[in-house]
C-alpha cells in the first residue's frame, strides 16, 4: 500500500488564472540601484537567477518604473522604452525554465523621485549628484507638497497629465507581457505616486482625482482597467497597497477593504499587502523616528484582516525570516502566498533549506541534481570534525 506524504502547506501548490506557483514562496521585488538608462544587465540577472534555481515559487524583478521621471534614482529599472523588453525577457524565461513563475512589478515613483540611492545618502538629489553625472528633475505627485522632509518640491499633475501617466502604465503592462512575464504587479504602495493620490494625507486634491474617498481612489482604479487591458486574461494581476497609513487621519484597513473590492471587480487578482510610506523617506521611517524595532511579520496582519474581509487571495510580506514562521502564517489562513526580501539576500537558499526543515522526508529532492547529488552523498558519508 502506498502511503501519501503529507504536505507542508509551504511547499503545497497555489494557483491563480493560468498561473501555477508550485510552493508558495514569492521572492519580493528588490530594487538593486545598478541600471543605466533603465535596462536591466547581467547583475540582475544573476540576482534573480539564483532564487529561480533556489526552487522559490515565483521571483519578481524590481519595481519596473513606468516613465523615465517616475523612477527614484538614475539607476532604476524601467519599463517605458521597448528596448527594455529584450534583457527582461532573457531573465524571464531562466526563472521559467527552473519551474518558478516569473513576475514582474511595475510602478511610477511620484514625488519620491529625483533622489540619491540609499547607500549614497537616500537624500534629494543636488549639485553635487549633478556634478558627478546625476543631474536632479521636478517629480510629479497630486499635489505641489513634498513628499518627504527637504524633497524636491513635485508638480502638480493636470488631469491630461494623469492621464498620460495612466496610458504609460498600460504600455508597460504591455511591454511586460511582450517580455513573457506570467504574473504582474502593481507598485502602489509606499508613499509612490498611486499611494500619494489614495492617501488622505498626500493627496489634497479637489477636482475629481481627490477629495473623498471616491475621488482620490479613481487614479488606482483606472490604471487597474488599464492594466487589466493590456494584460493577458490568462496571466494573474496583483496591486501592492499601503493597508495603513500609521498616521493621524490617513488611510485605514476599512479603506483598504473598500479599495481592494473595486480592484477586483476590475480584474485585480491578489493584494500584496504592504503598509505606510507617506510623508517619509521609507515605508520604516515612522517607526525609526519613534526609535521602535519592527517585529517580525509586522505586517502579516494586514493580509489577514483583507481576506478575511474580501475573500480575496492576499500575500504577506514584513520580516518572515524563518520557515517555521512562514508555514505558521500559511496554516491560520493569514494569506496564500509569502513574499522574502531581505531574509532572500541573506539566504538565496531560503527555499531549499525550508524544505529540508519542514519536509526532511524529501531530502534533496529539490536541489538541482548537481548540487543534491554531492550533498546527499556528503550526508551519506557522514562527517568527523577534530577537537
Amino acid at each position: 500500500m502506498t502511503v501519501s506524504r503529507p504536505t507542508s502547506a509551504l511547499f503545497s501548490p497555489f494557483e491563480l488564472r493560468g498561473a501555477r506557483f508550485p510552493n508558495r514562496v514569492v521572492v519580493s521585488p528588490m530594487q538593486m540601484y545598478l541600471a543605466r538608462e533603465g535596462m536591466a544587465n547581467d547583475w540582475h540577472f544573476q540576482h534573480l537567477a539564483k532564487y529561480a534555481v533556489a526552487r522559490a515559487g515565483c521571483v519578481f524583478t524590481e519595481v519596473l518604473c513606468v516613465e523615465p521621471r517616475g523612477r527614484n534614482t538614475h539607476w532604476d529599472l524601467g519599463i517605458w522604452s521597448d528596448a527594455q523588453v529584450p534583457p527582461l525577457a532573457r531573465i524571464r524565461a531562466f526563472v521559467e525554465s527552473c519551474g518558478a513563475v516569473p513576475a514582474a512589478q511595475i510602478g511610477h515613483c511620484g514625488g519620491k523621485a529625483s533622489r540619491q540611492r540609499p547607500f549614497d545618502g537616500h537624500g534629494p538629489l543636488g549639485e553635487a549628484d549633478a556634478a558627478r553625472g546625476e543631474p536632479p528633475w521636478t517629480p510629479v505627485g497630486p499635489i505641489a507638497e513634498p513628499s518627504a522632509p527637504d524633497y524636491h518640491l513635485p508638480h502638480e499633475l493636470t488631469v491630461a497629465e494623469i492621464a498620460a501617466i495612466v496610458d504609460a502604465f498600460a504600455a508597460g503592462a504591455r511591454r511586460g507581457a511582450r517580455a513573457g512575464f506570467r504574473f504582474l504587479e502593481v507598485h502602489a504602495a509606499h508613499g509612490y505616486l498611486i499611494h500619494s493620490f489614495y492617501s488622505p494625507i498626500g493627496n489634497l486634491r479637489r477636482d475629481r482625482y481627490g477629495g473623498d474617498r471616491r475621488g482620490r481612489m479613481r487614479l488606482a482604479l483606472e490604471i487597474a482597467e488599464a492594466v487589466r487591458g493590456e494584460w493577458p486574461d490568462d496571466r494573474p494581476l496583483s496591486f501592492r497597497l499601503s493597508c495603513v497609513d500609521g498616521m493621524e487621519g490617513g488611510w485605514e484597513m476599512e479603506d483598504t477593504f473598500v479599495l481592494a473590492r473595486e480592484l477586483g471587480r476590475r480584474g485585480v487578482d491578489t493584494i500584496d499587502c504592504s503598509s505606510r510610506g507617506i510623508r517619509g523617506a521609507t515605508s520604516l521611517a515612522n517607526l525609526e523616528a519613534a526609535r521602535r524595532p519592527a517585529r517580525a511579520g509586522y505586517q502579516v496582519p494586514y493580509a489577514q484582516e483583507l481576506r478575511r474581509a474580501t475573500g480575496i487571495p492576499t500575500m504577506a510580506v514584513g520580516l518572515i525570516i524563518t520557515p517555521g514562521q512562514a508555514e505558521r502564517i500559511l496554516e491560520r489562513g493569514q494569506a496564500d502566498l509569502v513574499l522574502l526580501a531581505r531574509e532572500a539576500l541573506y539566504d538565496p537558499h531560503w527555499v531549499l533549506h525550508a524544505a529540508r526543515e519542514l519536509e526532511p522526508e524529501s531530502a534533496w529532492d529539490l536541489w538541482p541534481p548537481s548540487w543534491g547529488w554531492w550533498l546527499a552523498q556528503r550526508e551519506r558519508t557522514g562527517v568527523e570534525f577534530d577537537d
